[in-house]
């Protein structure tokens, strides 16, 4: 009988084990980073999880509803006296019978994610929808029978020009006590923006703040907020979570798939993710100082899936052409729909519109940052992440598509990946004579040649690798002559090195063996560089496309945006094929583009109907309907490609050509292989 198989999410770390192993010793057996203290006996919480239930079709496993033991009386006990979250279970009690998918909160993982979507620094013209207006109300007057609400919107028409305010039931329950305490005199929070204005909030007599808003990111992956003072702009907080839709599904067709095979199944990612914006909200409060009910407003970029998913709205129609979205408009709604009980009761939400069914309201948030229908030079521009992003245009005209790039740059899928936390590989070099590696952990600025390296990630240790340090690895390989054009890795003899040895039919690359101190053998694999060529093929047809949509072969400017954009080299992208040829000197880091396009429409209503503009005049490009996507997937299979020559990568990076697959120059270790297209 086959053993039970057991998918961690988020690392994407599986295998078998034998059944009534616990879910604890599953993790450390695959080395997936589950935190405990207590040795298992269920005291310390640490190693809470969550396990999944249905269809995975990602994965290719039906979770049943005995996949794991009952609940025994240490779960009981914990639950009676500290409670667990509804569907969490102790990984140190939980024990697995049948094939099962197990989500790793971030608050159980040792390593904690590093969520790495800064804001970045911006000059942004001040103009909020949401102020603070200081007003007197002429008092009652029985020979002028109106309501205290009328007087005080008559009052706000007169001094600030603000007509036709509108206020939920609330707020006019509030409002007659306000009014007497302030002697008639009070502050109001009003929203105004393209409908009427709402009164917020209400103060007696003078009160000058604060105004908080969130300007959120919401990634398949990660989702990232940032704290801004509605009066300042000035960035109070940053933080980010792992979206816990994860473990539904690591990429977005993945997740539509499960909301198709589980009835509820929608409603249970909508919830999921709510609780997670709900936390964030709290988490930027708390690192700020600030009380959440300070928090007025909030503007939200996502992608058309994580958009439906938000809102409550079945993604389904996403998930098949035509790809029809319930709504693409932008669309204005009470914040406490997308995040109840996390900032103030009458708080807004604004949500940028999105392009089309995979071009989302991230999309546009590019666009309204990076302003491509305003330049002069024809500029590229790759929002990279685990659904990419890709505008092509100038002042003329600009296109955009979505490229299924999956969860490969975030570090799934990699044999030794990990996502971006302490402790991971995050930079990679290997020399090209000795072949052998250096590299660069998150949390330390050393390379681990360097002296003190040992000691200053004794905490840490070195763990796995992430997207960044995947990417260098198998750039970095192939300049060093350890990879052929066409992704093949050499053997020991063919390349000059024992740091590759045989796995199977095919070789790894050994960049760090940590198992005489109990730690992981970090290597690239076979497997690995074909999960990088998927992805990055991906990203490179999706620009090669809206190239050949505008009938040209090469662009002025390229532009990395998103959390991953700011932590790879342009040298290395190009070198992997990731982008189109183009001077180095032109290919620049925008950082995370979408959060801050949330942000310029958090702080200025005008960009508001900016952005809606810029959207109608884009045109999409769909992917998935045009065949010559599929020519240019498999052209861009070449590492950096197949056919094109890139010229201005050879002046600065003049690659080796040996030929793994016939035995050419890589000698007598060259295996022969049947090549995949």
């Amino acid at each position: 009988m086959t053993d039970p198989l057991v998918i961690f999410t988020p690392s994407g770390k599986r295998g078998r084990v034998p059944a009534g192993t616990s879910v604890l010793a599953a993790a450390r057996k695959l080395g997936v980073d589950l935190d405990s203290v207590c040795g298992g006996r269920g005291i310390c919480s640490k190693c809470q999880v969550s396990p999944g239930s249905g269809e995975f079709s990602k994965h290719g496993v039906t979770v049943e509803a005995d996949a794991l033991t009952d609940w025994n009386e240490v779960e009981a006990r914990y639950d009676r006296v500290r409670g667990l979250k509804e569907g969490r279970r102790l990984g140190c009690q939980a024990c697995i019978e049948k094939d099962v998918v197990i989500d790793v909160p971030p608050e159980s993982q040792v390593h904690k994610q590093v969520i790495r979507k800064s804001a970045d620094t911006r000059a942004i013209e001040m103009d909020p929808a949401t102020r603070l207006y200081l007003v007197e109300v002429e008092e009652p007057d029985m020979h002028a029978p109106t309501g205290d609400f009328e007087r005080l919107a008559t009052a706000l028409e007169k001094a600030w020009g603000i007509k036709g305010l509108q206020a939920d039931l609330d707020l006019l329950s509030q409002l007659q006590p306000v009014l007497r305490k302030g002697e008639w005199q009070v502050t109001c929070a009003v929203h105004q923006a393209e409908g009427a204005p709402r009164l917020l909030a209400l103060w007696p007599g003078f009160y000058e703040g604060p105004l908080h808003g969130l300007a959120i990111d919401l990634g398949s992956t990660t989702i990232a907020a940032h704290l801004c003072d509605l009066t300042s702009g000035a960035v109070l907080a940053s933080s980010g979570v792992m979206n816990p839709q994860i473990r539904f599904g690591e990429d977005l067709m993945s997740r539509v798939s499960y909301a198709m095979m589980n009835p509820g199944g929608d409603r249970e990612m909508t919830a999921a993710m709510r609780g997670a914006l709900a936390d964030l909200a709290r988490a930027c409060a708390e690192e700020a100082g600030v009380e959440t009910d300070s928090i007025f407003e909030i503007t939200l970029v996502c992608n058309p899936v994580m958009h439906h998913l938000a809102l409550g709205i079945d993604p389904v129609e996403l998930g098949q052409a035509p790809f029809a979205l319930a709504t693409s408009d932008a669309l204005e709604l009470p914040a406490a729909t997308l995040m109840p009980g996390a900032i103030h009761p009458q708080a807004r939400a604004f949500l940028l519109p999105c392009i089309a069914g995979h071009v989302g309201a991230d999309a546009a948030a590019v666009a309204l940052s990076e302003a491509p229908h305003k330049a002069e030079a024809l500029t590229l521009i790759v929002d990279v992440g685990t659904n990419a992003e890709i505008l092509l245009g100038d002042k003329r005209r600009v296109l955009a598509c979505s490229s299924p790039t999956g969860p490969a740059f975030e570090g799934a899928q990699i044999s030794s990946g990990q996502r971006a936390a302490p402790g991971a590989i995050e930079r990679v070099e290997i020399d090209p004579e000795s072949k052998e590696p250096r590299f660069k952990v998150i949390g330390c600025d050393l390379w681990n040649t360097e002296e003190g390296f040992d000691l200053a990630t004794a905490t840490t240790g070195v763990t796995g690798i992430c997207g960044s340090g995947i990417i260098e690895a198998v750039a970095e390989m192939r300049m060093a002559g350890l990879l052929d054009r066409s992704g093949l890795i050499g053997s020991a003899e063919a390349t000059g090195t024992a740091r590759i040895t045989p796995q199977g039919r095919t070789f790894v690359y050994l960049i760090f063996d940590g198992t005489a101190e109990g730690g992981p053998r970090i290597t690239v694999t076979q497997g690995d560089i074909r999960a990088i060529q998927l992805a990055k093929s991906a990203l490179y047809a999706g620009a090669r496309l809206l190239m050949d949509e505008l009938g040209v072969d090469e662009v002025d400017r390229v532009v990395l945006a998103g959390a991953f954009g700011a932590h790879i080299s342009p040298k290395h992208a190009m070198v992997l094929g990731m982008i189109p040829d183009a001077p180095l000197e032109r290919v620049t880091s925008a950082g995370n583009a979408a959060g801050t396009g949330a942000r310029i429409a958090l702080l200025n209503k005008a960009a508001r109907v900016e952005v809606q503009k810029i959207v109608r005049e884009i045109t999409k490009v769909e992917t998935a309907i045009e065949p010559r996507f599929q020519e240019h997937f498999v052209a861009a299979n070449g590492i950096p490609h197949a056919t094109a020559p890139f010229p201005e990568l050879s002046k600065v990076a003049p690659l080796p050509e040996p030929s793994f697959n016939t035995g050419g120059s890589g000698g007598e270790g060259g295996r022969r292989r049947r090549r995949r297209g």
